[in-house]
């Protein structure tokens, strides 16, 4: 049986008001056995949704992220997730789940698509 902590998180921005819930703190799972980690959100504005993991004594990494079109998102590692605007999920799903799973798992909403980054010399 392998661990699988969750925690939620809220990242803000932009001018309109998020949150993300969490119905479960610690899912326990059977090795083998289907993986579902929820995750619910509200927003007033366009919604942006990613799943970041942090697996034990490593930095996140994001897992997926929803921005537009398609619901279905895949991830690494088997990882996938569906965006349901009319109940506003994205609930995390993997099958089989694996030991090397367990690891801190992190919701995120925002209302501002992330950029792409920039180099700056001086």
């Amino acid at each position: 049986m392998c661990s699988v902590t969750i925690l939620l998180i809220d990242v803000s921005g932009g001018t309109g008001a998020q949150s993300v819930t969490q119905p479960d703190a610690q899912v326990l799972v059977s090795e083998g056995a289907r993986l579902e980690l929820k995750c619910n959100y509200s927003s007033s504005a366009t919604t942006y949704v990613f799943w970041y993991v942090q697996y034990p004594n490593q930095g996140l990494q994001l897992l997926l992220k929803y921005i537009s079109g398609d619901t279905l998102v895949k991830g690494i590692n088997g990882f996938k997730a569906e965006f349901k605007k009319s109940e506003t999920s994205f609930h995390l799903r993997k099958s089989p789940a694996l030991g090397s799973d367990a690891a801190k798992y992190f919701c995120a909403v925002s209302d501002t698509v992330p950029g792409t980054s920039s180099r700056l010399e001086v």
